[in-house]
């Protein structure tokens, strides 16, 4: 991870061998002697292991980029109609559980787990002075696994302070999700209570990330009245604020800045391939993400998934400074400078320009097409005011607040104070979602947005209410469980 020392990932790694799910079901395999209690014995050695569990955060960029296809905002692109098949049936809602890419997310979001209840396992066993950061800091990521995995799968198996191996998939059940949120909100109150607001290093894991992740949890179960204060507290007492101009946020220049709450850190000094795109320690959905066949200037090319719909541009009122940051029309910008390219299926003319290739150093190592040091701004504090005017409004708990909240975020879009949000109410309610849809465009929300507040059937083409507000469970975990499990609705 960038900045946070890549040669310990990989010590961490080797040495705990918790490997990236190359397998293909969540369940990690180690040897004894890999299994053994002589580890953790140290503080770098918890250290190493706290490294490694950052590191499945990388792998997330399936997530984002699924998110937007699923949604109404883009397509997925590519090739052809048949350039990878998992997300043409994701965009396309044809989706089944033999889909490869829902499970990568199953079982990289289950490595991510692990590694955490890895050190959560033997937290006891060692003292040295500031454990309970390390600690803090592998709650947080275990409730952020956790929480990836209910908004894709619902029910999952939820497993605390230790690790899932290999047998005791023939014993571990579903757990309710209802559940597996109490323990993700109970770990996000350790995080907060044990982490402070401003860390060192750039890219750990903060008290306002878990403050952050916890009141987006409670706006996911409709505890709006929890949400409200935690997102007031994080507001009115944390060091974030919003960005002057929004046009820099996703830019080199723009990383890990005072509106980054949550960043997730890539870098493009480790290479991929096709065979392993979770290896890569770069930002793989921004070379998918990328212009086809491109030639000019800022950018360099990529593999045109995921493309805006028109949908999408037409959803930004007029004068909303954000919606050349968000959405490069790739034609206005030929003629403007000369670029050239060429054009792939489902074509738009419109790429999702916050997380498209840009030019790098000469010396950039990696594929170019798989290795972007791009970092996802995972929670943006521009998120946090819109999640805290949901929560007041939605909540019944102070409308004149949540305008405020609203309107400092279209302050900034607009450069002024003429497009004031004075709505209350429903109509209130229905502002918000849609500041949400363009304050965040781009950056993986709109499915699941859509999903919580019931608006996805009358949003999304092909989509079935009751079967596609989760996605399948992967066959091949239904089958090593010996079939005890159940499909979830309509798969």
């Amino acid at each position: 991870m960038k900045k946070l020392n890549i040669k310990n990932t990989i010590i961490a790694l080797l040495v705990i061998t918790l490997h990236l799910a190359c397998t293909d079901d969540f369940v990690d395999v180690s040897s004894s002697a890999e299994n053994s209690e002589d580890y953790f014995n140290t503080q770098e050695q918890y250290e190493d292991a706290l490294i490694g569990a950052y590191d499945l955060l990388q792998s997330t960029y399936l997530n984002v980029m699924l998110g937007e296809i699923a949604s109404d905002n883009t397509l997925a692109g590519g090739e052809s109609a048949t350039d990878v098949m998992g997300i043409q049936e994701v965009d396309d809602m044809t989706h089944t559980p033999a889909n490869q890419q829902l499970r990568d997310i199953w079982g990289w979001m289950f490595s991510g787990i692990n590694r955490a209840n890895y050190i959560l396992e033997f937290k006891d066993k060692t003292d040295f002075a500031g454990k309970e950061q390390i600690i803090a800091q592998a709650t947080f990521l275990r409730a952020y696994y956790y929480f990836e995995l209910i908004k894709w799968f619902g029910d999952v198996p939820l497993v605390v302070d230790k690790r899932i191996l290999f047998g005791d998939q023939f014993d571990i059940e579903r757990t309710p999700k209802v559940e597996v949120y109490a323990q993700i909100e109970k770990d996000l109150l350790f995080a907060a209570a044990n982490l402070p607001y401003v860390q060192s290093e750039k890219g750990r894991i903060t008290k306002g990330a878990a403050q952050a992740l916890l009141g987006k949890v409670y706006l996911y179960q409709d505890k709006f009245s929890d949400a409200a204060p935690i997102l007031e507290d994080l507001i009115q007492n944390g060091p974030y604020d919003l960005v002057t101009d929004y046009a820099t946020i996703f830019e080199a220049a723009g990383e890990n800045n005072i509106e980054s709450v949550f960043e997730v850190q890539y870098t493009d000094l480790e290479g991929a391939g096709f065979g392993c795109l979770q290896c890569s320690e770069g930002n793989v959905a921004v070379g998918f993400s990328g212009i086809r066949n491109y030639n000019g200037p800022d950018f360099t090319s990529g593999f045109s998934f995921n493309v805006p719909r028109q949908k999408i541009v037409d959803a930004y009122e007029a004068g909303d400074l954000r919606k050349e940051v968000a959405i490069l029309d790739i034609n206005a910008w030929a003629s403007q400078t000369g670029a050239t390219f060429s054009t792939g299926f489902e074509h738009t003319g419109y790429f999702n320009r916050k997380y498209i290739p840009r030019i790098r150093n000469a010396n950039a190592q990696g594929d170019r097409n798989l290795t972007n040091p791009n970092n996802y701004r995972a929670i943006r504090f521009a998120d946090v005011l819109l999640m805290a005017a949901e929560a007041f409004n939605r909540g019944g708990v102070d409308d004149t607040k949540a305008q405020t909240y609203l309107n400092r975020v279209r302050r900034r879009a607009f450069g002024d104070v003429l497009h004031d949000i004075t709505s209350t109410g429903a109509s209130l309610t229905d502002d918000i979602y849609h500041e949400r849809r363009v304050e965040l465009a781009g950056e993986g929300h709109r499915f699941f947005d859509l999903v919580r507040t019931g608006k996805a059937a009358q949003e999304i083409s092909g989509f079935v209410a009751g079967k596609h507000e989760l996605f399948p469970i992967p066959a091949i975990e239904i089958q090593l469980t010996g079939d005890r499990w159940s499909q979830n609705p309509g798969y």
